[in-house]
């Protein structure tokens, strides 16, 4: 019988089961599966499928997948960036340029492909993943986690089946499922920003480069057009919640912000939309949310681990996918090792908590200082006057634009002068990633 009170046709068993098969999830499952756990994947979704993104990589979120052994010839829409075109409120565009022959430093690929290639990279390195079903219970006790599942059947009915482990990550996105049956879900909670996405083909030449507008109507939020291959774009705005601009408003005004000169003029004359418009929440308060709880570690989206700044939420994804595993790898020897004869049992609650805080440690090392630095940016960026001054400092000097660049797509950590204990010789002088391809 299944935690939930109805029968569970099978029971499997591992030391990490991971419910989420976007880039968190799966950044943890590989990083385990390599190093020899036995790692059972679930995801309510069949891959591939589509993901409302604005599908963008910066330079560290490739750096990560590039660990993870993901090759760009795995991702078909895979599309470098060299070149940034920044627009203020005020109509004045600066052209920041990235390093164009030492790998790559910022690049443009759908999620629908980004995230089935980070799936079939854990395959390979020995993870189970099992696609279609939906968690329905967990029981946290001090020797394991059990999580339900349920999943449907080629005759109707649904069945249930459990996987019991030592550790589970939740890699489930903002309205995490895990957070809900765990009780640490915030009731109402919506996001700190909205976002809006449609594709289009046919764009013009200019669209081949990337293009993000400073609108005085939505500062700190912005328009943008990322380019694709095959003459298309992912074209779209953020907002932020509580700014001039509300969500509802959101649908009415995407067609006279793709009808604004300077957007039309980058998106070309005969540029045609393709299927129709999404509209999905972005959360961005990773450092103040829940990030463990008994022995259930949360990353990406459902960490709310995204940039406040520019709402970029996949480098953040894979790096605490990354650091959950880690943190877990730290706490406790694989599943039938030596020192562990029984399947599962044997990590005790105090190994647990140790795995907690190292977890939240490397999360607030990682990441909280950066996501302060975007708040305080994100003040400047509320007002006109602030977006325009920023701009135009940015593009003051070759030097400016060059750096502007790098540290806008995450060459560097956003508050990086501001902790000496992540200072090293080749500030801004690294090579970007995939630079041995």
């Amino acid at each position: 019988m299944s935690n939930d009170g109805r029968h569970a046709d099978r029971l499997l068993e591992a030391d990490v089961v991971v419910v989420g098969a976007g880039p968190g999830g799966t950044a943890a499952a590989i990083t385990l599966a390599r190093a020899g756990r036995q790692v059972v994947v679930v995801d309510k979704a069949n891959f591939p499928r589509d993901k409302i993104c604005g599908d963008g990589l910066t330079t560290g979120a490739l750096r990560i997948m590039e660990h993870l052994g993901v090759r760009p010839e795995a991702i078909s829409s895979w599309k470098p960036v060299h070149d940034i075109h920044v627009g203020g409120p005020s109509g004045h565009t600066v052209t920041f340029p990235l390093p164009r022959h030492r790998g790559e430093f910022a690049v443009v690929a759908e999620r629908a492909d980004v995230d089935h290639a980070l799936l079939e990279q854990a395959r390979k390195e020995g993870a189970t993943v099992i696609e279609g079903a939906s968690i329905s219970a967990i029981v946290d006790s001090d020797d394991a986690v059990t999580a339900t599942f349920t999943e449907p059947t080629a005759d109707g009915p649904e069945r249930a089946f459990d996987v019991r482990a030592r550790y589970l990550i939740a890699a489930d996105g903002m309205w995490s499922p895990t957070r809900k049956l765990l009780g640490t879900a915030e009731p109402g909670y919506l996001g700190e920003w909205h976002a809006f996405r449609q594709y289009f083909s046919d764009v013009g030449p200019k669209a081949a480069d990337l293009w993000v507008w400073f609108e005085a109507d939505l500062v700190p939020g912005y328009v943008w057009s990322f380019p694709l291959p095959d003459g298309r774009a992912n074209v779209g705005f953020g907002i932020q919640r509580g700014g001039k601009v509300t969500t509802k408003e959101m649908k009415a005004l995407w067609p006279e912000i793709l009808s604004r000169p300077h957007i039309a003029d980058v998106l070309g004359p005969i540029a045609i939309a393709e299927g129709r418009h999404q509209a999905w929440p972005i959360p961005a308060r990773v450092d103040e949310v829940v990030l463990a709880k008994g022995r259930v570690l949360w990353v990406g989206d459902a960490a709310a681990a995204t940039d406040p700044m520019t709402g970029e939420g996949i480098g953040q994804a894979l790096l605490t996918g990354v650091e959950a595993a880690r943190a877990v790898l730290a706490g406790a020897p694989a599943v039938g090792g030596a020192s562990d004869p029984s399947p599962v049992l044997g990590s005790t609650p105090r190994e647990a908590a140790d795995v907690r805080h190292r977890y939240e440690r490397a999360v607030h090392h990682e990441l909280v200082a950066d996501h302060k630095m975007s708040l305080l940016l994100v003040r400047a960026l509320k007002h006109r006057k602030g977006a325009r001054a920023a701009i135009r400092v940015a593009g003051l000097t070759p030097w400016t634009r060059r750096n502007f660049a790098r540290w806008l797509f995450e060459d560097e950590p956003r508050a990086v002068v501001l902790t000496p204990r992540r200072w090293h010789r080749r500030f801004l002088r690294r090579d970007g990633a995939y630079a041995n391809r």
